[in-house]
């Protein structure tokens, strides 16, 4: 039985993706931001999902030590891990600096599925044919990195901070696919859709499609046999997009990851 691990899959897309990797038969580890959370998705998984093998895991991703602490306790639960699904996302109008001194947005969208990824790569190496699936957006489009200010000291707005951590994400995808390069470990991003989650309603006060069609990607990325060795690449619909010229600046992925392993240095 194949295993995959979903962050953020208490509500949204997260739990309708957990939901429908569970129902195809996959093991699937369901994270939440505190166990509360993440037992109550299983159990609503569980009731929904006859014969579903799902399991709780949590960490409070905006602490990296919780994040590293998450990874060792997936290994401890899957020594071969065929799919890390990067889904959880944040979206706030304020800027708040975590714990360890760094801007929330992020920290969650950014820096925890970084330094999760990095923990858990070698677990992903493990499975027959690894996939890693990150949620980005067509938000990523205004973004803008600035590597000396990841604390997003300047001229903050919470949409602006999250179109930078979405073009992170991109730009993430793109350089884990080099350093993967040879081995049957993938590496893939997406836009979900404009979905009715709680993210789009506090963060741009607006409805939208329904959590199915918002998951409907990712599990494609987790499942599909025909995307078994396509990588580095962006999807949207299922299908290859082409994402903004920043996105596609391959200069600026490697400038963010050695700006994120700096940052990061004491987690990794």
């Amino acid at each position: 039985m194949k295993t995959a691990l979903v962050t953020g899959a208490t509500d949204g897309i997260g739990f309708e993706t957990a939901r429908q990797l569970a129902g195809r038969g996959l093991r699937v580890l369901v994270h939440g931001r505190n166990a509360a959370k993440a037992d109550a998705a299983v159990r609503r998984i569980a009731a929904d999902t006859p014969g579903a093998s799902v399991e709780p895991v949590a960490a409070d991703l905006a602490r990296m030590a919780e994040v590293v602490a998450l990874a060792r306790t997936v290994e401890s639960k899957a020594a071969a891990l065929d799919a890390l699904l990067n889904n959880a996302g944040v979206y706030s109008d304020t800027r708040r600096l975590t714990p360890d001194g760094l801007e929330t947005t992020l920290a969650v969208n950014h820096f925890a599925p970084f330094l999760l990824t990095h923990h858990l790569r070698a677990a992903v190496k493990r499975a027959p044919q690894g996939r890693v699936v990150t949620v980005s957006s067509m938000a990523h489009a205004s973004g803008e990195i600035d590597v000396d200010d990841f604390a997003l000291a300047h001229g903050y707005t919470g949409y602006g901070a999250y179109s930078t951590s979405k073009l992170a994400n991109i730009l993430f995808t793109v350089a884990l696919a080099d350093r993967l390069a040879g081995t049957q470990v993938t590496a893939n991003c997406l836009h979900p859709g404009v979905i009715a989650t709680k993210l789009l309603r506090a963060g741009f006060g607006m409805g939208g499609a329904a959590v199915e069609r918002g998951a409907r990607t990712s599990v494609y990325l987790v499942t599909a046999p025909e995307v078994a060795s396509v990588t580095g690449k962006y999807f949207v619909d299922c299908e290859v997009a082409t994402p903004s010229r920043r996105a596609r600046d391959a200069r600026s992925a490697e400038l963010l990851w050695a700006a994120s392993e700096r940052t990061l240095a004491a987690w990794l």
